[in-house]
């Protein structure tokens, strides 16, 4: 069935109960604001503090959004983009383009205004809904990208001249639900890779695979309507949202969480009795730093309900969860692996009951099959490094208007996921590193993942990136780009000797502190440090944290 079902039947069987909440404890106002205020007054993200709507205002703000498209033209099959930060108005919006049978396409909110443009006219969108913070990057490019679509600006306040306002437009629309047939086979939505060898890719989906991801989701976790769901991440990845699909299928609260800082992670849990919070390696490093430090203090919190915390988007060092265990000795704890190309999370993770096989992303997941091939697509034996490949109901359709990207990804049903692996005797899948990262040095093969994960173990490293760069004699050799703790000092002589742990062809023969880029999913951007350290000005220093 069509994942806009579920938002159908939530409101009928939950109509009263509070489906979202939004936290923004940047903001010094502190007020409340029931649903009843905001259905009548619309206020921005930033007004307020924290926000809440019902499944009931939650389905007819969908209807809203989606009568007012069709009033515009928007039929069965178009494209309407969202270029929002993580807001209230959010998911109603995605449901609402749903429920006209055309493809919700969101974007990340960090794309310059040629990305931007480069997206919609990949994706043949044909409207964009864009919020406040966009003005400026949109209005670069409206004369180009307004001629042959609609841009609907969702905000409060002025409407800028080149675009139409959701404030308005939503006013004068029904919130009874639109009489469109919906399939199983239905195109759904278009995500966008993650574009680390450039531009990014289309990546377009079903509603088929919507739906198993909240099938996925919900048996992996065990979410029921008592759950309070924490969700940090971006919405316009699959990351964020289809975690949550595991909370809407049941029916259960969430909670949108502008900020990551400690502080706000653990207010919240306290404040709205979140019971499952997805975290990125680097948030949960922050929590374990600031409560090391003695900057946070556990018992300054409620968090005995907190009954399950997991990771996904990279590798987790088994030093980081070991460490979380001793303050959080009863929690249950996940990994999950996944790609957009597989409609987020899920295909592999580790499972709540083999907490013994951290370091592993895991075994198949619910409905997903997995393999390890080498270069000729036959399956390797156990122990043996290849590439993972994956294959179930939530594989991509094709890479949109890239038939030559489709062909080398999708074989036979099956996903070649990029990502270097191997299998223990005892079926579980270790993430060994993205094909494209392994440094070949002197003939061997190193993969930055083990060697980061050696090295997050070291008392004074919050972050580290192995990659390698150009050597005249070796071809390349591992560079470890470390960022150290808050109230550390480390000096390279000092890395060098902890290495020594390491087999000699492992260590890292060039030590740079520098912070550790990631993106808004948590992950390296190992491009960006490329560009940077492989030019042959390598940056020298030994700096205090």
């Amino acid at each position: 069935m069509p994942i806009t079902e579920i938002l159908e039947q939530n409101a009928r069987l939950y109509g009263e109960d509070v489906a979202l909440v939004e936290l923004n404890p940047e903001q010094k106002e502190t007020r409340r604001v029931t649903w009843r205020e905001y259905e009548l007054i619309e206020p921005s993200a930033s007004d307020y503090y924290r926000r809440e709507i019902t499944w009931q205002v939650f389905n007819e703000k969908a209807n809203r959004v989606a009568n007012l498209l069709l009033s515009r033209g928007v039929k069965k099959g178009d494209k309407v983009a969202i270029l929002l930060m993580n807001c209230l108005e959010w998911l109603p919006i995605y449901f609402g383009i749903l429920k006209t049978g055309a493809l919700a396409v969101p974007l990340n909110f960090r794309y310059a205004s040629d990305e931007i443009e480069y997206c919609l006219n990949l994706a043949e969108v044909n409207v964009l809904m864009f919020g406040p913070e966009f003005i400026g990057r949109v209005e670069e490019i409206a004369d180009s990208i307004s001629k042959n679509r609609l841009l609907i600006y969702v905000g409060t306040g002025y409407t800028p001249s080149f675009a139409e306002s959701y404030q308005e437009l939503a006013a004068d629309s029904s919130s009874l639900s639109p009489a469109i047939t919906l399939t199983d086979d239905d195109y759904a939505a278009i995500y966008f890779s993650s574009g680390t060898t450039g531009f990014p890719k289309a990546i377009l989906h079903k509603h088929m695979s919507l739906m198993h991801s909240c099938r996925t989701e919900q048996n992996h976790h065990g979410q029921t309507k008592d759950d309070v769901f924490l969700c940090i991440p971006p919405l316009y990845h699959t990351g964020a949202k289809m975690h949550w699909f595991g909370s809407f299928l049941v029916g259960a609260k969430s909670v949108l969480l502008k900020g990551t800082r400690p502080e706000f992670v653990l207010d919240a849990v306290t404040k709205e009795k979140c019971t499952i919070v997805w975290l990125l390696v680097p948030w949960a490093q922050d929590i374990l730093n600031a409560l090391d430090s003695g900057a946070l203090k556990k018992e300054d919190y409620c968090l005995s309900q907190w009954r399950l915390m997991h990771i996904g988007a990279q590798p987790v060092p088994k030093s980081l969860i070991k460490n979380w265990q001793k303050y959080f000795p009863g929690q249950a704890y996940d990994t999950n692996y996944g790609l957009s190309e597989s409609i987020g999370p899920g295909c592999v993770h580790l499972g709540v009951e083999n907490i013994h096989k951290v370091g592993a992303i895991g075994i198949p997941g619910y409905g997903w099959e997995v393999k390890i091939v080498d270069e000729n697509a036959q399956t390797v034996a156990r122990g043996e490094v290849g590439e993972l490949c994956v294959k179930g109901p939530g594989v991509m359709t094709c890479y949109y208007n890239d038939e030559k990207a489709t062909a080398a990804s999708l074989k036979d049903g099956w996903l070649f996921t990029g990502d270097m692996a191997q299998e223990d005797e005892d079926g579980f899948i270790y993430l060994v590193d993205r094909k494209k990262d392994v440094i070949i040095t002197g003939g061997e093969n190193l993969y930055p993942v083990q060697i980061e994960d050696f090295l997050r173990s070291h008392a004074a490293i919050n972050d580290v990136a192995v990659i390698g760069i150009p050597d005249a004699r070796l071809g390349e050799i591992a560079a470890a780009i470390i960022e150290i703790k808050e109230g550390f000092t480390c000096t390279e002589d000092e890395i060098n000797e902890f290495c020594k742990q390491l087999p000699r062809y492992k260590r890292p023969r060039k030590i740079i502190f520098d912070k550790v880029p990631r993106n808004p999913t948590g992950k390296i951007e190992k491009p960006v440090l490329r560009e940077k350290y492989c030019s042959g000005r390598l940056v020298e220093s030994q700096i205090t944290g």
